[in-house]
């Protein structure tokens, strides 16, 4: 019986020294280039997180503004690639007349002066709202994005063409595995060069029809997070890549992303190597899961240096010039 714990303890130890020198950076030269910047809902506004659930109207506490810039526009999207973006996130509905508009919330009630859920309106009915109409940093004293005149709600299809060589990231709000198809749909008239620089992420279902319809195309959902996290958990101490991560993108918060097999140069290289996207976000469990970013520099100093992979922020503006020296500021 000793003998057995002898070998036993000797086979542990092997495999806890493989496991170091197959997956520590430290013997490992750091890669060159600098991070992936990708805008989360272009260069826009932010709010206190704080205590937040599903019916909180974020427009209503926004911070004193410092830009004026309104998410989910075509220009707060240039204002962020000319701040030094590298992919923009932006968020999709379907209409009732079988276009896509990009706004982010599930109703107009918060930001606009309309009522009711986005995907029950026809295009020509959400053109007509005001998108600057709902945000206040006072309390509702004063609205300074009220009648701006910001333009209507841009459709999917004018991003496409005002954004023609930018890498984009949609994001599809439901659950709706037709959604998915619908997007499929329209994605697949483009050639294969432009639907290499376009991710999306959203719902299982919508993502599962997307992936089937387009294989090519990179997606992330819910499924696709814990199938790839938990068999990376699981394998990645051999170098392994589970099939559910590859052709993929990853959302990694920086204060788990420590913990991953191969941490940092070594796992970002082994899922480029899978073509998985993988983005750092803010820490999990803290404020809005939706709103989380690498937003300032005492979060960016969390990030290992020199960091090759993805930045997930909030604040192009205030991240780009510490992760690349001389973007130009909208």
């Amino acid at each position: 019986m000793r003998r057995f714990f002898r070998y036993f303890l000797i086979a542990l130890l092997l495999f806890a020294a493989f496991c170091f020198v197959n997956n520590t950076s430290l013997f490992s030269a750091a890669p060159d280039g600098p991070p992936l910047l990708l805008a989360h809902r272009g260069l826009a506004q932010t709010y206190d997180a704080t205590g937040l659930d599903n019916e909180t109207c974020t427009a209503t506490r926004i911070h004193p503004p410092e830009h004026a810039y309104l998410e989910n526009t075509l220009a707060s999207m240039r204002a962020a690639f000319d701040a030094g973006a590298d992919i923009v996130e932006f968020d999709i509905h379907p209409t009732t007349d079988g276009h896509f508009v990009v706004f982010h919330d599930w109703t107009v009630d918060c930001r606009t002066e309309g009522k009711g859920v986005t995907r029950e309106h026809s295009l020509a009915e959400l053109r007509k709202l005001d998108i600057g109409y709902g945000y206040t940093a006072d309390g509702g004293r004063t609205y300074p994005f009220r009648g701006k005149n910001y333009g209507p709600m841009p459709t999917l299809d004018e991003v496409l063409t005002a954004l023609p060589q930018q890498r984009l990231l949609i994001n599809v709000k439901s659950n709706d595995p037709a959604e998915g198809e619908m997007l499929a749909k329209r994605l697949a008239t483009l050639p294969p060069e432009r639907l290499a620089q376009l991710m999306a992420y959203g719902g299982d279902r919508p993502m599962a029809a997307l992936r089937e319809r387009l294989p090519a195309l990179r997606v992330m959902s819910r499924r696709t997070l814990v199938s790839c996290g938990l068999g990376y958990i699981a394998l990645g101490w051999s170098g392994y890549v589970p099939a559910a991560c590859r052709n993929s993108l990853m959302l990694v918060p920086v204060n788990l992303a420590p913990w991953l097999w191969g941490w940092p140069h070594i796992f970002i290289e082994r899922m480029q190597r899978n073509d998985v996207a993988v983005f750092i976000s803010g820490p999990y469990g803290k404020g809005d899961p939706g709103t989380r970013g690498i937003d300032d520099a005492a979060a960016f100093a969390r990030l290992p240096s020199p960091f090759t992979g993805g930045i997930w922020t909030n604040r192009i503006d205030r991240i780009a010039p510490l992760a690349r020296p001389g973007p130009t500021s909208p």
